[in-house]
């Protein structure tokens, strides 16, 4: 057993959801910690006052542009974490905070909230409204096999998180991805590449999307831009990586959570 990474939770604007999300992963949360990571900051589970150095920064919340804490620490996990992950909607596209105006009751002064790939450069996106226990426990196994395992483990690491980090090289500007239902519209239903499978309304958390005719119809009134759906239809980004390597993917994630053959 090589050496554990260090993982750190930096919490921005956001509801506290997909650190909710993580802590359900309840007995795979325990293995994570027994085994591969130690959790060095965290604002609800780590003794720690200021951030540290660290391998990996899970980051939840968009940044508010008035406040200058924020700003200073979103700043300052670039420059002390190796790989910075945004976690969920809001930390990758803004999701429902880009709706905020000010005038919020304990700080009408907060006005303009960003995506976090807006202030710095972001390596992996986790998108959704919040993500699944799985994928963000799946992510956390692979950064550990990519930064301490072998180079057959690092080469499976690198084909699982290839579409995230293609998803954070595109950014949140709308330029290159409107992180709503207009990525499906425009992307893929335009482009002819829908199959009305139907995974992107199953994925939308507010049930923005529904099944018409076969081919998904958005509400754009309902969206909260979390990305969601476009991060989980199959023809969105399309990754060989993957999908050749599905099966070793599994496997090794599965023996990483169950390290003792259970």
């Amino acid at each position: 057993m090589a050496n554990k990474i260090t993982v750190g939770h930096v919490h921005m604007s956001g509801c506290t959801g997909c650190l909710v999300s993580l802590a359900d992963n309840y007995e795979g949360l325990f293995t994570i910690l027994d085994n591969y990571a130690d959790l060095v900051y965290c604002l609800t589970l780590a003794d720690a006052r200021h951030i540290p150095k660290m391998d990996v920064a899970l980051v939840e919340g968009s940044v508010c542009l008035q406040d200058e804490c924020s700003v200073e620490e979103i700043k300052e996990t670039r420059e002390r974490a190796a790989v910075v992950v945004a976690l969920g909607g809001c930390a990758a596209y803004g999701n429902i905070t880009r709706f905020c105006r000010g005038g919020q009751w304990n700080q009408p002064q907060h006005e303009g909230f960003v995506p976090i790939g807006d202030v710095i450069d972001v390596d992996v996106y986790i998108p959704g409204c919040a993500p699944c226990p799985q994928q963000i426990r799946n992510v956390c196994v692979m950064a550990y096999l990519l930064l301490k395992g072998t180079p057959e483990q690092q080469a499976l690491a690198k084909a699982y998180l290839a579409p995230l980090m293609a998803l954070a090289s595109e950014g949140s500007k709308a330029t290159s991805s409107e992180a709503c239902g207009c990525d499906i519209m425009t992307k893929v239903i335009n482009q002819g590449l829908c199959m009305g499978c139907g995974t992107c309304a199953a994925s939308c958390p507010v049930f923005a999307i529904t099944m018409e005719e076969g081919k998904p119809n958005i509400n754009r009134d309902m969206c909260i831009k979390c990305g969601a759906c476009y991060a989980a239809c199959p023809r969105a980004f399309f990754s060989f990586d993957v999908v050749n390597q599905y099966e070793n993917i599994l496997g090794i994630i599965d023996g990483a959570m169950n390290p003792g053959g259970n």
